[in-house]
């Protein structure tokens, strides 16, 4: 006769092996889902970074077809004034990390709740991961000179990614149930059944999605390094041969200062500030690249780089700032400039009459709309080629940006640009503008104490208070400091070699007594203008008020 059917009920399971069935929530069981989820994003990142390098090296993509570029991309073009002013004075020059640390923690959050989600509603956890390939399809899609082959990258990273996802949910739910992890079916004898909730294959299915999550974020870094600018585009800039320039320009030993902690009068490059929506800095070909005039011009022109480097260069200083530059700040920085006058450009193409603006534009998309008198004056704006007598690194703009004094950058300070449009203000705008900056940006009068910096403390008696002010294409004619609430004493002004860019100063405080005090600044412009105590952020035309700074005397 046959044995009687067992039942669980009856029959105790062989030693060291669970009974099958439902198992207690444990750690390992409720990590497992949201690690799963971790690892398929972190797979479908690294293989879409590393194919978009591919693409971008190799097939010469001028699009954006990594999705994490992309995403960033489109979401610092979504960006209102009140948050880009709060990333920028809260993170500096360090903005772009601090996205792609936000980005990351979001990602993570976002993959994890959809793994949860699989685990439970298996169609539904699937769908959404998909819909978040979709976004980023979508946003590859939204970049400049985006191709339908630059989608690939991206989709078949969400592939892979599903795939990991859905496996490690199947072993995951295998274990649950008791199944054999390998096949995801029970074991037709009590001997090959998997314990359910069996603490060292869930770790060990844990340390698979680790592992994939390693190996995907290490396929980010790499696909990052393989796409950026780096070593290489160093090297390219360091190689060119730059034209002795018809018109030089020195810096008089009277310009600079002695005072320890008192800015350089020209910015080394290395330090230059650098603020711009390029996620990676572009890789330009200076053998490949285009400059293009076209727009309401009597005839379009198109010059390359050794046509660029054939006319006759300037050098000039020219003092650039950022419109986000908080009052005191340290988004602004003095430099030697070397290329060709603008003007000299669009006098070849010839500009009509109707015109009032140039639409300057960069490889990436990015546009800034600058007035066209600034750029057919006899100021020193200039298609650079060259910074403090080095080819323009990368980062800076290699190979070639615009450099017009006594304008905010965002409506003049076009890196890696491609193209001139003469237009009109009524008919084109630049990238800013219709984010609620303001149309044409002059630069507003400021001024800045260096020494000693807020917090300080220093010896009673004499102290130094030194600094700089600027007033782009106005020049500097004064700069005033106070103690406390006591009368304005006149500084003593460093040398002026031009008045496109900033000048030092220093004022000697004779009788430093013991105790908290405030010192402000304030500075007069070439046109008699004194600098406004009004506060204002920076949004929509630039910040103004008086920098101080509190010291403590004892």
């Amino acid at each position: 006769m046959p044995p009687p059917a067992a039942s669980s009920s009856t029959v105790p399971a062989p030693s060291g092996v669970a009974p099958a069935g439902p198992e207690p929530s444990s750690r390992p069981e409720r990590l497992t889902p949201a690690a799963a989820g971790v690892a398929a994003g972190a797979v479908t990142l690294g293989v879409a970074e590393l194919l978009a390098a591919a693409w971008t090296s190799w097939l010469g993509s001028v699009g954006t077809p990594s999705p994490l570029l992309a995403v960033g991309g489109a979401f610092v073009d979504r960006t209102p004034p009140w948050l880009k002013d709060w990333a920028v004075a809260t993170f500096g020059t360090a903005d772009k990390l601090a996205l792609g640390i936000g980005m990351g923690l979001v990602l993570t959050l976002v993959c994890a709740g959809l793994g949860v989600l699989a685990a439970r509603r298996r169609t539904a956890g699937l769908s959404g991961f998909a819909l978040v390939g979709v976004v980023g399809v979508a946003a590859v899609l939204s970049r400049s000179g985006a191709a339908p082959l630059d989608l690939v990258p991206t989709g078949l990273g969400v592939l892979a990614g599903t795939w990991v996802l859905s496996e490690l949910l199947q072993r995951h739910t295998a274990l649950t149930r008791g199944a054999d992890p390998s096949t995801g079916t029970a074991g037709s004898h009590p001997s090959r059944r998997v314990a359910a909730g069996s603490a060292p294959s869930r770790r060990s299915l844990l340390a698979t999605a680790g592992g994939l999550t390693v190996l995907g974020a290490l396929g980010v870094v790499a696909g990052q390094a393989l796409a950026g600018a780096g070593r290489a585009a160093q090297a390219v800039a360091r190689a060119v041969s730059l034209p002795a320039p018809r018109r030089r320009v020195t810096v008089p030993a009277g310009a600079a200062s002695d005072v320890p902690g008192h800015s350089a009068y020209l910015t080394p490059n290395e330090s230059f500030y650098r603020i711009d929506t390029a996620l990676r800095v572009p890789r330009v070909d200076p053998a490949e690249w285009r400059l293009r005039v076209t727009g309401l011009v009597d005839q379009e022109v198109e010059i390359t780089y050794e046509d660029l480097l054939a006319e006759e260069h300037v050098e000039a200083l020219v003092t650039l700032t950022c419109v986000s530059n908080q009052v005191g700040g340290d988004l602004v920085g003095n430099a030697r400039w070397q290329g060709w006058p603008v003007r000299e450009l669009l006098a070849r193409a010839g500009v009509r009459p109707e015109a009032d603006m140039v639409l300057s534009r960069s490889v990436d998309g990015w546009t800034a709309g600058t007035p066209l008198e600034v750029l057919t004056d006899d100021r020193d704006a200039l298609i650079a080629v060259a910074m403090n007598g080095e080819p323009l690194p990368p980062e800076h703009g290699f190979p070639v940006r615009l450099v017009v004094p006594g304008l905010y950058g965002y409506v003049s300070a076009t890196k890696w640009v491609t193209e001139l449009k003469v237009t009109r203000f009524d008919a084109d705008e630049g990238y800013w503008t219709p984010r609620g900056w303001a149309e044409r940006g002059p630069i507003k009068t400021a001024s800045r104490i260096d020494v000693p910096r807020a917090r300080d403390a220093v010896g009673p008696g004499e102290v130094t208070v030194a600094g700089v002010a600027w007033a782009q294409h106005r020049g500097v004619t004064a700069v005033e400091v106070r103690v406390d609430d006591g009368p304005w004493q006149e500084a003593q002004l460093l040398e002026e070699p031009s008045v496109d860019a900033w000048r030092l100063w220093r004022w000697t405080w004779p009788d430093a007594t013991t105790g908290e005090h405030v010192l402000s600044v304030r500075a007069t412009d070439g046109a008699g203008e004194v600098q406004t105590d009004l506060p204002a952020p920076p949004a929509p035309d630039g910040a103004s008020g008086w920098h101080t700074v509190r010291v403590s005397v004892g």
